[in-house]
């Protein structure tokens, strides 16, 4: 996908804002070089690529099983459904369902991911060859796996204050690498422990109290929501959980995340569209925490000279004609179906 040079025309979303501007791009090398303004017609949309702070792709083998039992049950180690599945069904199915769901990711417009891998150092080797080259893949080991060398951090699945626990914390920061924790999906009692590990992203925070928001602020601590999991898992039943607007409100870096492929779709639109529609965000917010991920891969992020251009491009199908918000438009109401190209600047 990445050329020496080319040129694109269309409607981007420019900036730190996602300022609407008829452009032409220049790309060379995978560089952003150029955006000038342009008067051709085009039904053309250019999106920065989405980053999904928080995914399970090895989930893809239990797909769509029923959320039919509380949130431990289903979910926790390691005997909670999904893991019971997991260990019954052979690496061959589980490896071909990865690479599915990055191939899902792909072509809806997602150029890098973060993913809770389990099973070890085994587990980070089979995402290492479900891995897509031109995307930016973020795995996150567990069981020793996070001291794997393709590993960038450890994904905790929940924080429980032990000694262990605070020292692994402690091992991988003083070797580097990221650390992300889930905390507050399903109760409160995790989160004080998961903000004593000094974790660069907590995941959901769906049961988040205004002290927790404080704290996340202070600290500068990304928070990484799911809101459709939260809903289809029966953990979040307003848009007070995950309390999106208050972290927005208290400057909280805002993450935004698909969770488990065998509960929902890892479909970045969607994902916003529920975030903007249901939680009542800001198409620009939305798109923000839909692309900021891209920072804990160290690369640059939208659609500016000097980016990297990692980009979607769609066809308006004649939606903009009307639009009085063209990113609401083409977040909301395109989507992924209108999905025509997408531009990776990460070289194989």
């Amino acid at each position: 996908m990445q050329t020496a040079e080319k040129q694109i025309t269309g409607l981007a979303f420019t900036g730190e804002d996602f300022t609407p501007e008829n452009v032409e791009l220049t790309i060379e090398n995978g560089i952003i070089t150029d955006i000038i303004p342009s008067r051709a017609k085009t039904e053309r949309c250019i999106l920065p690529a989405f980053f999904n702070s928080h995914i399970h792709t090895g989930d893809t083998a239990a797909l769509d099983t029923p959320a039919d039992r509380p949130l431990k049950e289903l979910v926790s180690p390691p005997d909670g459904l999904k893991h019971r599945i997991l260990r019954m069904t052979p690496e061959e199915s589980i490896l071909k369902g990865m690479k599915n769901s990055i191939a899902y990711m792909k072509r809806s417009g997602t150029l890098g991911f973060a993913d809770f891998r389990e099973g070890g150092a085994y587990g980070v080797e089979l995402l290492e060859k479900a891995a897509d080259p031109e995307m930016y893949t973020l795995i996150l080991g567990r069981e020793g796996g996070e001291l794997y060398p393709a590993s960038a951090g450890l994904g905790l699945s929940s924080a429980h204050g032990t000694v262990e626990e605070k020292q692994t914390a402690a091992d991988i920061r003083r070797r580097g690498k990221l650390l992300f924790v889930h905390a507050g999906e399903g109760k409160t009692t995790d989160i004080d422990a998961a903000f004593d590990l000094r974790p660069d992203v907590i995941i959901h925070g769906t049961n988040f109290r205004d002290a927790d928001i404080r704290r996340a602020a202070d600290e500068g601590i990304s928070v990484a929501v799911c809101p459709r999991s939260n809903w289809t898992l029966h953990v979040s039943t307003s848009q007070n959980n995950p309390p999106v607007k208050k972290l927005l409100d208290a400057g909280v870096p805002l993450l935004l995340g698909t969770d488990n492929v065998m509960f929902v779709p890892p479909d970045m639109f969607a994902e916003c569209a529920f975030l903007i529609n249901v939680y009542d965000v800001t198409p620009e917010d939305a798109l923000r925490a839909a692309t900021k991920g891209f920072s804990f891969a160290g690369e640059k992020t939208g659609i500016e000279k000097g980016n990297p251009a990692n980009l979607t491009i769609l066809d308006g199908g004649g939606l903009f004609e009307w639009s009085r918000h063209p990113l609401k438009t083409a977040l909301t109401r395109a989507g992924a179906a209108a999905v025509t190209e997408i531009i990776s600047s990460k070289k194989p």
